[in-house]
This record gives structure tokens, C-alpha cells and sequence, in this order.
């Protein structure tokens, strides 16, 4: 249900590369931005005192496995009064997913972070099927998700920005160059749907479609087909094949709850 709008002091974000902001503009420190970001931004613009603070666990390439075992438990011990919880996509994305588990482990995530205090935003996935070769094979699994989710956000104190259900989202200018992540006016269009999942008035329509433009010719779209195969997908399958993660190693941008400006 959505979230009786509220003051929030502190916020903190969970999840993979989707809210570690992968393709948003980057930072001074050399970090994305990403939606989160943009969240708090807005949100610490509601305590001129400077007392709002943020942390940021999220780290890209991580499983729900991994977010449940990693990322849960500071979560839930910072005690902050948000926090924003994204994952199972890339177990979804992997052949053989077990979306039973899939679905236990974010349950058993938004349940723990919810009582421990905290307001607790989800998403569903975007629809691939109209921007991503093999979306079609996706969609059973993403729609179970999705009806999974809704249900968890049924609950008092969860709230689900429908990503789906916003046709936005199959326009490429909201994705990132690697077809993946979204673009800077990808999370643009996040942040302002979890702003609205918060009860804040709308700056902005998130779900509305981009101005028209001419689609590319032929020669252009085979280009970037090119690109892209050679650039991301088969890094991407390199790694599914040898086991390893975009995150190994990584640590996540903000580990501490402080504050924000």
C-alpha cells in the first residue's frame, strides 16, 4: 500500500547494481549517482538542519542470496526509517533460477526490515519483453515476481513502485548503452516513483513516454547490436561462465548511516 507521506530522517538503500545507480552520471568520488541517491538528495531537502543521514549497501552483481546474507542485518541494525529494498533480478537473469527461493529470501528481507522499524519500499521489474532479446523467456518469472511483490506491498508500511506497469520503460533512451541498467533519465524516473510511493507530490509524470523521435536506420542499429556484443554481453556470459560477479570485491558506496547533503 503506499506510505502515508511522513518526514523521514534516515534512509537506507538495499539491493544490486539497479540501486547502486550502475550508468547514472557519475560522482565526483568516481561512483554512479543513481535513483537512491536522487531519493535522498530530495529527502534530506526536507531537514535544512542537516540531519538527515544515508547509507547506500547496494552492490552490483549481487544475488538475493547475497543481499539476504551481506546486506540484511546492517540494514536492519542502523534502524533507519527508510530504507528502500531492490533484488532478484539477476537470479532471475541466470538460467535454473529457483524463484521459490527467490521469493523466500525477499520475503523473509522486507518482513525483517519492516520490523525492524523502517518504512520499506519495493519494485517490480520493468517489462523486457518489447527492448531485450529473450524477454520473452523472462516474463513467466518476472510476472510471478511482480504478483509476489504486490502482495508483500499489501502489507502496513510497504510500499511498491510498479516499474511494469510503466510502458516508459521500453523506450532504450531510459537504458543504459549495455541494454541492463538504466540510463541518467532511467533513475531520474525512479527516484520521482519512489518519491510517490512516499507520498510526495508529484514534480514531474515518471510514466510518461519520451517525446517521439525517428527510430535509427538499419546500419545504425546493427552498429550498436555490434557494440553491445562485444562490449557487455560477452563479458557478461564470460563471468556467468567462470562464476564470477561484476561486485567481487566491491564494497558498497555508503557502509555507514551519516549524513547527507
Amino acid at each position: 500500500m503506499p506510505a502515508t507521506s511522513r518526514s523521514y530522517a534516515s534512509y537506507v538503500a538495499v539491493g544490486d547494481s539497479f540501486t547502486e545507480g550502475m550508468c547514472d552520471d557519475l560522482l565526483p568520488d568516481g561512483h554512479y549517482r543513481g535513483w537512491a541517491d536522487r531519493v535522498a538528495s530530495a529527502l534530506a531537502g526536507e531537514h535544512p538542519d542537516g540531519e538527515f543521514r544515508y547509507a547506500n549497501l547496494a552492490v552490483r552483481g549481487k544475488l538475493i542470496g547475497q543481499i539476504h546474507d551481506e546486506q540484511l542485518a546492517p540494514a536492519a541494525a542502523m534502524g533507519a526509517e527508510l530504507v528502500t529494498l531492490a533484488g532478484g533480478l539477476n537470479d532471475v537473469l541466470r538460467p535454473g533460477c529457483d524463484i521459490d527461493r527467490v521469493e523466500r529470501l525477499l520475503g523473509r528481507c522486507a518482513t525483517d526490515l519492516r520490523a525492524s522499524g523502517a518504512t520499506v519500499v519495493l519494485f517490480t521489474s520493468t517489462d523486457p519483453t518489447r527492448r531485450m532479446a529473450g524477454g520473452a523467456r523472462l516474463l513467466p518469472t518476472i510476472l510471478r515476481m511482480k504478483a509476489f511483490v504486490q502482495e508483500l506491498g499489501a502489507r502496513e508500511g510497504i510500499a511498491v513502485v510498479d516499474l511494469f506497469s510503466a510502458p516508459c520503460f521500453d523506450d532504450r533512451r531510459l537504458w543504459a548503452e549495455d541494454r541492463l541498467h538504466l540510463s541518467p533519465e532511467g533513475h531520474r524516473r525512479v527516484a520521482e516513483g519512489v518519491l510517490e510511493a512516499l507520498g510526495r507530490p508529484a514534480a514531474f509524470d515518471w510514466r510518461a513516454p519520451l517525446p517521439p523521435v525517428a527510430p535509427p536506420g538499419r546500419a545504425e542499429r546493427l552498429r550498436a547490436d555490434a557494440r553491445w556484443l562485444g562490449t557487455h554481453l560477452g563479458p557478461w556470459i564470460g563471468r556467468r561462465l567462470t562464476g564470477r560477479s561484476s561486485g567481487d570485491g566491491r564494497p558498497p558506496k555508503r557502509a555507514e548511516l551519516l549524513p547527507y547533503s
